[in-house]
């Protein structure tokens, strides 16, 4: 009898430990990836335009496994601008990204968010991606995890003057990149127009010309009647169809 009731002892504690093991939620493994944020027709968007905000979450909850700010530099020129085939790399180890370390218990459905080009915030824009990730299996080969920033960055300036509006435009990919004539973003590429609106109502607009490398454009617009106004810079590049918007607030006494 002593024999039997300690059998039952020792197999009753070892259902116990069994639903203990059961119990104990699953052990996360540290997934690394790396996020490169690349712009439009030039290079990686990093520490020159204020970087890109990056943030990776699990598809299905919602919740924030990671983010923060591509940091580097534009990379390569030649890696990237000469680059040949469907997945070129591209990326050298001085160029822009984010890296982390999810924490990820199953299979999981990430979706990387970007926005940017942070230091140019009137021509911020957002992108979004998803893709499956396994525990413990690293994004980071190759060009890691890359996604394409589109569009341009526009910085409008603006001077009123008695004969009219002075419209000054600085006008970049996402990266920073220089436009210059004849240069690798060449800068006959590039159309350049400035307009008024009230509400959504455009007043009156004019073509801006070229006028000082890099990527600086110039033109006038008449003088509208008193009142308040949007002065819209759009940009676009004539060849790929990549364009970009800056927009001010103006007073006309």
């Amino acid at each position: 009898m002593p024999d039997d009731r300690g059998s039952v002892l020792r197999l009753a504690g070892a259902f116990f430990s069994a639903a203990m093991l059961l119990a104990a939620p699953a052990l996360a493994e540290p997934t690394p990836v790396t996020v490169h944020v690349i712009s439009q027709d030039a290079k990686f968007v990093g520490d020159s335009t204020g970087g890109a905000q990056v943030i990776l979450r699990d598809a299905e909850s919602g919740r924030i496994l990671a983010e923060g700010i591509t940091k580097g530099g534009t990379g390569n020129t030649d890696w990237i601008m000469q680059s040949v085939g469907r997945s070129p790399l591209r990326a050298t180890p001085d160029a822009a990204a984010f890296h982390a370390a999810l924490d990820l218990v199953r299979p999981t459905l990430v979706e990387l968010e970007v926005k940017g080009a942070l230091g140019r915030p009137g021509s911020v824009v957002r992108v979004t991606a998803q893709r499956w990730m396994m525990p413990g299996v690293p994004v980071t080969a190759g060009d890691g995890w890359s996604i394409e920033l589109p569009g341009l960055a526009v910085t409008p300036t603006v001077r009123i003057e008695p004969e009219g509006l002075q419209v000054t435009a600085k006008v970049e990919p996402m990266c920073g990149c220089p436009l210059t004539p004849g240069g690798l973003w060449d800068a006959a590429d590039y159309e350049v127009e400035a307009s008024l609106w009230q509400e959504d109502r455009r007043d009156r607009r004019a073509g801006l010309a070229f006028a000082t490398a890099p990527g600086g454009f110039a033109g006038t617009l008449p003088r509208p009647p008193a009142g308040r106004y949007t002065l819209v810079l759009f940009a676009r590049n004539t060849v790929t169809g990549s364009s970009g918007l800056g927009r001010i607030e103006i007073q006309i006494p």
